[in-house]
């Protein structure tokens, strides 16, 4: 067991989440109980998840997507109301950590992508700071088509493959979610290939003409292991119990 504030800080400390501008607040977004043992974790703050973590007695819920996010309405009404008062019923805290979430080395989403696709990490890149995508490399050069057999392999699903080259695939760029805007920083680095959740109408013109590999693996599954992994760390630094609940999304 440990006290919610402690578990707070050390995540905020763990993360560096004060070297982000981020679109969200980033930690606790709704307080519940003070002590927390049960812990749930998922991707999105879902009424699915929170529901799930009702039922499993949760005391609090950590994802990757939180809510309050910048420019949207501000009242408690509808949907948000929904979620919002059954976690006040339940004393079920919520935390959230979107961008610090997508950077940390270790358990941040990118870095858990490069693990299940078995990619090198040689760096960062993206076109702002702090950079959260990764670039690196396959421990030998594939097809395009065996690089998207990988991914489907990898994450469970078939990714969008748009072969804006017939080279084959040995260095390859990568970031989770909607990241479909940074192709053009992938394709400044001269890999092969780069790899998202999400796809725009323009990012296939852009691989194409600039003859770069384009992937895009799905939001949901490019951001599952994040808070897997920071739930893990999380469960053998404190004794607590923690679950990852997979609310399954098509996009």
């Amino acid at each position: 067991m440990i006290e919610l504030k402690t578990l707070q800080a050390y995540c905020h400390d763990l993360l560096e989440v004060d070297r982000f501008q981020d679109y969200c607040p980033n930690g606790l977004q709704v307080a519940g109980r003070e002590t927390v043992q049960r812990l749930v974790t998922g991707v999105t703050a879902s009424q699915a998840l929170i529901d799930a973590a009702v039922e499993r007695e949760a005391d609090a819920i950590l994802v990757h997507h939180g809510w309050f996010w910048r420019g949207e309405d501000p009242r408690i009404v509808g949907m948000k109301h929904r979620r919002l008062a059954t976690l006040l019923q339940h004393g079920i805290s919520l935390l959230a950590y979107h961008l610090p979430l997508d950077a940390h080395p270790v358990h941040g989403n990118n870095a858990q992508l490069a693990q299940r696709l078995g990619l090198s990490v040689e760096g960062r890149f993206g076109p702002e700071a702090p950079q959260i995508g990764l670039y690196g490399g396959l421990p030998g050069a594939e097809t395009g088509d065996a690089f998207a057999s990988r991914i489907e392999k990898a994450l469970g699903r078939a990714p969008l493959h748009v072969a804006g080259s017939d080279r084959p695939v040995r260095t390859v760029a990568w970031c989770s979610g909607a990241a479909q805007s940074y192709i053009e920083a992938a394709v400044a680095l001269g890999v092969d290939a780069f790899l998202t959740g999400e796809a725009s109408e323009q990012t296939v013109h852009v691989a194409r003409e600039c003859g770069i590999h384009f992937y895009a693996a799905g939001h949901h599954a490019t951001e599952r292991d994040g808070a897997r992994a920071l739930g893990e760390h999380l469960s053998a630094e404190f004794g607590l119990e923690v679950e990852f609940v997979d609310i399954p999304n098509p996009v």
